[in-house]
């Protein structure tokens, strides 16, 4: 198959950049990652949510060079449609694209309270009053699709595109110890334990690029 790069800002803070990573490894498309300096201006506004835009994860797949995680996600689809990055029934196929675009332009008290950090814990971390609203949602999102797949994964035994999607959000309740009900917290295991994101976890931790706006001790 064509070589592929997908080019990420950081393992350690990139939520996007692990949305992208899971999206190809779900997909099952072998990628080359290339990675963008934390002294870049563009990715560092990224990574501290300054930029109106997000350009980063990049993939590139021979002549096709695709930015945005849910255009990412769709040309996957489109790719290779077996591997079922997005569910073969059409209303579950729909829900899962609703789920995905409420994850893309949606929870930004949550995304600024609590920003992804895989490095670091802090345990009873007083969550912010304002992004309260956007846990409680995301924990009734996860309900209804795990109660109507019957899980493990937001729509049903194999993850798809939701999965990749809610992933950073899976790690920042870990880090900052949002209390979960248990069915929340087991997804957010199951999600935690899949071998590409380990893969990607284990690159983070050996990281060397500190940011210390997103490293402060709370």
């Amino acid at each position: 198959m064509t070589l592929a790069t997908l080019t990420v800002n950081s393992r350690n803070y990139g939520a996007w950049s692990l949305r992208g990573w899971l999206l190809c490894k779900f997909a099952g498309l072998d990628v080359e990652v290339v990675s963008v300096p934390s002294t870049d201006e563009s990715s560092r506004a990224e990574l501290m949510l300054l930029s109106p835009s997000f350009l980063v994860p990049c993939l590139r797949h021979g002549d096709v060079e695709v930015w945005d995680t849910l255009a990412i996600a769709e040309y996957l689809h489109e790719l290779l449609p077996s591997a079922g990055l997005l569910p073969a029934d059409p209303a579950d196929r729909a829900r899962c694209r609703s789920v995905c675009g409420e994850m893309h332009s949606g929870f930004a008290n949550l995304r600024s309270a609590l920003p992804m950090n895989l490095r670091a814990r802090h345990p009873g971390f007083p969550t912010w009053t304002g992004a309260k609203p956007d846990i409680d949602r995301v924990v009734e999102l996860w309900h209804e699709c795990l109660d109507a797949s019957g899980g493990p994964y937001l729509f049903g035994a194999r993850p798809t595109a939701a999965d990749a999607m809610y992933a950073p959000v899976c790690t920042r309740f870990r880090t900052y110890d949002v209390h979960l009900d248990p069915e929340a917290s087991a997804y957010c295991a199951t999600v935690l334990q899949l071998p590409a994101f380990l893969e990607w976890e284990r690159l983070a931790v050996a990281e060397p690029e500190e940011i210390e706006e997103l490293d402060a001790e709370f």
